[in-house]
Parts: C-alpha cells; structure tokens; sequence
C-alpha cells in the first residue's frame, strides 16, 4: 500500500514542477531569451531525485567541438543520467516524439529524431545531427542501437557515426567521439548481481507505464557515468573502425564500474 501511495505523491510532484518548466523552457527557445540548456538539466537532476538514483560522475564531457558523445544505452533512464551529467542534446528514435509528455519534452531539449532501419533517410538524418554539431552542440547516440540488460556492452553500430563524416566533409577537419559508460551498480546500497540489473534494464517491448512504477516503488538505485577519453576522427578515417576503437574504450570503463561497485562516491 506504501508504494502504491509513493507512486501517486512522486507523479503529482512530477507534473506539478513538469508543466511550467515546460511553459518556461517553450518561452526561451521561442524568444532567445536565457539559455535553453539549464532548465532541461535542473528537469534531468528532478527526475534523479524521484526516483531516488544517487548519480557518480567520473571524468567530464570534452570542451573541444565539434563533439559527439558515444554510450552504452540501457534504460529510459539513462536520459536523466545524462542530462544531469551534463548539457548534453541527444538522438533518439522517431518513436520517441509521439510519446505522451516525454515527446514534448524531447522536442524543447531540441532532440534530434531518427527513422532507424529506413536507409534513404540515413543521409538526411546523419546531415542534421552533423548541422548541430557543426554549430557547437554536444550531440550524444547511443551507440549499440538497442538497450541491452546492463550486464554487458554491445558492439557500437558504425552507422551512428556517419553524422561526424559529414562534418568533417562541411569542412572542420575533425570531430572528437568521446566514449560514455553508463552503469548501474547498486540497489539499495547492496552490490547489484546479474539477475538486480533487470530492474532497471528496459528492454525490447516491455511497457513504460509498469517500469516507471515498479522505479517508484523501489527506489534507491545507484548509477555511474563515466566519459572517456575522446577519439579524434578525421578525413579519411574508416568509420567501423571509428567505432570499435570508441566501443573498446567505453567497454572497459563499463567492466572495471562493474568489478568495482565498492564506496562509490555519490553526488546528487
């Protein structure tokens, strides 16, 4: 029954604070006035809150542009994480803008959406993300296409870089590909195991709705986010190889947080 009664508390708080930030960030982006970046962020550490995610950062995003970000995708979640890292644009999957609330709030973060599996729309897309990159915006993908089960990382899709070729043929010369590992390490304090990180994995068709619940009913979770070391890309450079060499640097940030889930230091 507690649950039941946190669940209904933290969706009132969360629409009460959602609409007129929603308001608020439409009146920026619409008359310039403020940076659109802070109110998406302070959103993104709101929702860390009630959730009860306790959110380690280790290193910092790269100030070198243009940048795209590269990281391992496990959850909705890991949105929040992410956005509360850092001002960070993303690239998410058409379906996304449809979606009641989340679409909305997508579009005021200036998401960039892609039709994936549909090829004569590859270019196009790949060309918008490299437009915003272009103009000095840190546009993150995640990398392996899916979300996986948080226990291992997935082979980088080499057709996500294709929007850091194209800034390079706009003329910038390079485009730094940091590496992001994103891990979910512990459930109340205790050292999650294999079978805990289904918890907050969401994965192929399993419903929103009921995994937003069964987050609010549980709580405390705590999430690691680690950004590596970019890799410089260059004309001329082979995109696959692009992302086997970024994939390699996230995955061994992504297996040494899961060897070492001890003392992590918290910061909210």
């Amino acid at each position: 029954m507690f649950g039941w009664i946190r669940v209904v508390a933290m969706l009132t708080l969360v629409f009460a604070v959602t609409v007129p930030l929603i308001s608020a960030q439409s009146v920026v982006l619409r008359t310039g006035l403020g940076s659109g970046r802070v109110i998406p962020r302070l959103w993104h550490r709101f929702i860390l809150r009630i959730l009860d995610f306790r959110l380690t950062i280790h290193g910092r995003m790269a100030t070198g542009r243009p940048l795209m970000l590269a990281s391992n995708h496990i959850s909705w979640t890991d949105i929040m994480v992410a956005g509360a890292a850092a001002d960070i644009n993303f690239v998410a999957k058409s379906e996304v803008a449809s979606w009641p609330m989340v679409g909305i709030l997508a579009r005021l973060q200036r998401t960039v959406f892609v039709e994936r599996g549909k090829r004569g729309k590859a270019g196009e897309q790949a060309g918008e993300i490299a437009r915003r990159m272009a103009a000095g915006d840190p546009m993150m993908v995640f990398a392996e296409g899916v979300t996986a089960d948080g226990n291992l990382m997935l082979p980088f899709k080499s057709t996500l870089f294709g929007a850091a070729r194209y800034v390079i043929e706009s003329g910038a010369g390079s485009v730094a590909v940091q590496p992001v590992a994103i891990v979910y390490t512990r459930l109340h304090g205790m050292p999650m195991q294999r079978q805990h990180r289904s918890h907050v994995a969401w994965i192929g068709d399993r419903l929103l709705a009921p995994h937003i619940i069964a987050l609010l009913k549980e709580g405390g979770v705590d999430v690691a986010l680690h950004f590596g070391e970019p890799v410089v890309f260059r004309a001329g450079d082979s995109r696959k190889e692009m992302a086997r060499k970024v994939h390699r640097r996230a995955e061994a940030m992504f297996a040494a947080a899961l060897r070492d889930t001890r003392n992590p230091r918290s910061r909210r």
